[in-house]
């Protein structure tokens, strides 16, 4: 039977298919370099919208529709208080008659007339154009021309100081991995991700974020995004090195119950972010990523970067995407756990406890039986001697002392006077 290949370059739309049918390839929510693949249509108002606040707009279009849009504001400008001049010119007569007062000096055509407007709002001044004091009107349009010229400059150097000065900007240098790892870490499963800066001048402070970001299509076309915070450890930091983020696979983690095999099929985006200031500019940006499956590497560990030497730390970037292989079981961290807890602890003797042996200890508690104590020739317990006391006749004036042994105890007899007592001790 004949096959055919066929080549698929990266770029191309690639169907895979399944049990359930063909399905299409999903794109990221949140691209490499952080920006969201959303597109928005049909938006009410759009125009509206943006023009409300042009400021933000401005500062969020590129660069050459900017400097087209501050050209054709200065040209236009100039345009339309020519256009009035050259009417003004008009009406008072300076075109026909040279020798009248005019209203303005030297403009007897549109072409001066623009000149004359370009050089008043940028204050060149050549010396030969000038305003009269003929006319009033002229004068208030001069005045009026000044004082728009001013709003448009100030307008364009905000524009382009916040553009240079953009947060989009200064997040270019502060960069994430380019996948993920998971890796034993005090006797846990974690996930780790590595973030840092490249620029010398380092950060204030800043805030790590993790969201698994879920899409489902339903049978009816219906979409559903669903959001599931990441518990991260150590996640507000000062970010003078470069920094391993990492989140403890545990119970409540979205990740508890994934394995190797679980990960390689699950269909989910790994959203990280990290929120900081800059200690130049004191501004607020925000830097993000997003992991794929199979961006996140299992069984991987970060290499070190970071070396001390006799003055100062020094970091090598050429290290911040390596990684290198590690033993880490493939099951999921709930089997993990699990398998955890059935394992004898190292500590511990393997021999049973003296409850449960059937050979008696050695040693006994105070409520221990005398009989209940083992027998050994190294050392050898005895029992106290009982000594009785008997009346025996005068004959005999001295005392006599019988010891006799029964039953393993011992027993002593003394022989005192007739008037004494028969006494048991």
């Amino acid at each position: 039977m004949n096959k055919q290949y066929t080549t698929v370059s990266p770029s191309d739309d690639v169907t895979v298919k399944t049990e359930n049918g063909p399905q299409p390839k999903k794109y990221r929510y949140i691209r490499k370099e952080g920006s969201c693949n959303v597109v928005f249509r049909h938006v009410p108002e759009e125009w509206l919208l943006f023009v409300t606040d042009i400021f933000t707009t401005l500062v969020e279009i590129r660069w050459r529709v900017m400097f087209l849009i501050f050209a054709l504001s200065y040209i236009l400008s100039w345009l339309f208080f020519g256009i009035i001049y050259w009417v003004i010119a008009l009406a008072n007569g300076d075109t026909r008659n040279v020798t009248s007062a005019p209203c303005m000096y030297e403009v007897r055509s549109f072409t001066a007339a623009f000149l004359f407007s370009l050089e008043t709002q940028t204050t060149i001044g050549y010396g030969f154009r000038g305003m009269s004091e003929n006319c009033m009107i002229a004068i208030i349009v001069v005045t009026v021309q000044d004082v728009i010229s001013c709003f448009i400059d100030t307008f364009v150097i905000g524009i382009v100081v916040a553009k240079m000065a953009s947060a989009r900007k200064r997040a270019q240098t502060v960069g994430f991995s380019n996948c993920a790892v998971i890796n034993l870490r005090d006797s846990y499963l974690c996930l780790s991700w590595r973030v840092g800066d490249f620029r010398r001048h380092h950060l204030v402070e800043g805030t790590a974020r993790a969201q698994i970001v879920r899409s489902t299509v339903h049978a009816t076309g219906k979409m559903d995004v669903t959001y599931e915070d990441m518990v991260i450890q150590q996640r507000d930091i000062i970010l003078v090195t470069p920094t391993t983020m990492f989140h403890r696979i545990e119970p409540g983690s979205p990740l508890y119950n994934m394995s190797l095999v679980d990960l390689r099929k699950a269909d989910f985006e790994l959203v990280v972010s990290f929120t900081y200031t800059d200690d130049s500019s004191g501004m607020l940006h925000q830097t993000r990523t997003s992991y794929t499956p199979a961006e996140i590497l299992w069984g991987q560990l970060f290499q070190e970067m970071i070396r001390v030497s006799r003055r100062n730390y020094r970091v090598d970037y050429t290290l911040f995407n390596h990684t290198a292989k590690v033993l880490v079981p493939e099951v999921s961290a709930e089997e993990y756990e699990h398998k955890k807890q059935w394992r004898p602890s190292p500590r511990h003797s393997p021999r049973l406890s003296p409850k449960s042996s059937p050979r008696p200890s050695l040693r006994s508690s105070p409520c221990t039986s005398p009989r209940s104590q083992p027998r050994n020739h190294h050392e050898k317990h005895l029992k106290p001697p009982t000594v009785t006391v008997e009346l025996v006749n005068d004959r005999c004036p001295e005392p006599t002392v019988s010891i006799s042994q029964a039953d393993d105890q011992h027993q002593d007899r003394l022989t005192l006077p007739n008037d004494l007592t028969h006494i048991e001790i």
